[in-house]
């Protein structure tokens, strides 16, 4: 690990100012993703800016009947919280279907959806990755990607999005709220928060310069019955092969899908459609297989299927 300096912020807009003001600075709150790209010299911060102490903690009920949920909130904390468990089902059972039980209590909701992708190549620093070192190549496309992206990938990129809360997220229409270092705030629709890798996969969300993240806005709840079906190589402590996330109600139905793209797979249209093959149809339009991820169309239509059966049931 490369040498660094530190320093706690004591407020939202202090700690965007204090990472935009130095070049190579990155926020500090779980860790559990960031501290280990460090000790591997994948992300080399010079300064790290602690947020823990800003007091973005809290899940609070909106005016509208939703939930904003603070930037530092755990995975435990909010998978637990009685509030999404009873109108956000979908969201508490993404998050415990990911990592592990004390991974959870430290890692953040702003942490979560800012987790870098857990291809191998990017972890690979002996191998090009244009996400890790832009320009040098895509080692994944020709090598082992057997559970890397089949859609919206590009020439330069065909990684996945690891986050399971994420999935959730884009099937609830969350809003993602920031801070920059002048004090001005913006909401950003999760839909729009992530990007597809195009030619600068390693430009990877909307966030500007030490623009910080300070909570997730939830709309009121959907009703209907939720849903979320994750299919991986172990039983647990792995990412998906395929994810399922889905809300089904009297006339209405909703699904996200994850382990398919470099970002939350949702497709709006698709949810008008009638019986899982249609709808797959629509979802999988222009996948980009490879010898040894082809199979994923096939889980796709599979773990769908099961979820509507097990709504039917």
């Amino acid at each position: 690990m490369k040498a660094f300096t530190y320093e706690r912020a004591k407020d939202p807009v202090g700690a965007a100012r204090a990472v935009a003001s130095q070049s190579g600075a990155k926020f500090l709150a779980g860790g559990t993703n960031l501290l280990d790209l460090m000790k591997l010299q994948i992300e080399t911060p010079v300064h790290l800016v602690d947020v823990q102490d800003i007091g973005l903690d809290k899940i609070e009920q909106t005016a509208d009947g939703g939930l904003r949920i603070g930037a530092l909130v755990t995975n435990t904390d909010l998978a637990s919280d009685q509030r999404v468990r009873r109108d956000y089902g979908v969201l508490s059972r993404a998050i415990v279907a990911g990592a592990s039980g004390q991974l959870r209590n430290k890692a953040t909701t702003a942490g979560n959806l800012l987790q870098r992708t857990r291809c191998p190549y990017f972890y690979d620093t002996s191998k090009p990755c244009n996400k890790r070192k832009p320009g040098t190549g895509c080692a994944a496309i020709g090598g082992f990607n057997r559970n890397l992206a089949i859609l919206g990938v590009s020439e330069a990129c065909i990684a996945t999005h690891p986050s399971d809360m994420a999935i959730a997220m884009r099937l609830l229409d969350a809003a993602v709220e920031t801070v920059n270092p002048q004090g001005i705030t913006r909401s950003i629709p999760i839909a729009q928060f992530h990007r597809l890798p195009g030619d600068t996969p390693h430009i990877e969300t909307a966030l500007q310069p030490g623009e910080l993240i300070t909570g997730v806005l939830l709309p009121k709840p959907l009703g209907g019955r939720h849903f979320y079906r994750k299919v991986r190589d172990r039983a647990s402590y792995a990412f998906a092969n395929v994810s399922v996330a889905a809300v089904i109600g009297d006339g209405f139905q909703r699904f996200a899908f994850g382990g398919l793209a470099h970002k939350p797979w949702r497709v709006e249209a698709a949810e008008s459609l009638s019986g899982a093959n249609a709808i797959a149809d629509a979802v999988l339009a222009g996948a980009k297989t490879t010898p040894l991820n082809q199979f994923k169309t096939t889980l796709t239509r599979r773990t769908l299927s099961a979820v509507l059966r097990e709504a039917q049931a």
